[in-house]
């Protein structure tokens, strides 16, 4: 393939951080999913270059989607972590029920 033409390179850039941000995540973030060292704009740059060249824009794309995918599973799986919190033992809801009642009888 050839080379990211600068106007493609800026748009790019400037896609990559509005998705970073529109999903909460970071350049650090996207560098440890691209599997590179530095969290620098150049070096994800020279990254997306190397996609671009093995195969074009539709081949970036591909692997942001699945970088996005993974992100938006991890999301969905911490999230029913988060809800299925344990139910309240007895024990718990005696100490509830104690601590209302001296709340209220203040």
């Amino acid at each position: 393939m050839s080379k990211l033409s600068i106007q493609e390179e800026k748009e790019l850039v400037s896609f990559i951080k509005d998705w970073l941000k529109s999903h909460g995540f970071t350049q650090k973030d996207l560098a440890n999913e691209l599997n590179i060292k530095s969290s620098r704009t150049s070096e994800i740059i020279l990254k997306m270059k190397e996609l671009y060249k093995k195969g074009g824009m539709f081949n970036i794309a591909k692997n942001l989607i699945k970088i996005e995918q993974k992100w938006l599973n991890n999301i969905k799986n911490n999230y029913r972590k988060i809800k299925q919190t344990p139910p309240y033992s007895q024990l718990d809801i005696d100490s509830l029920v104690n601590q209302i009642n001296q709340d209220t009888s203040k």
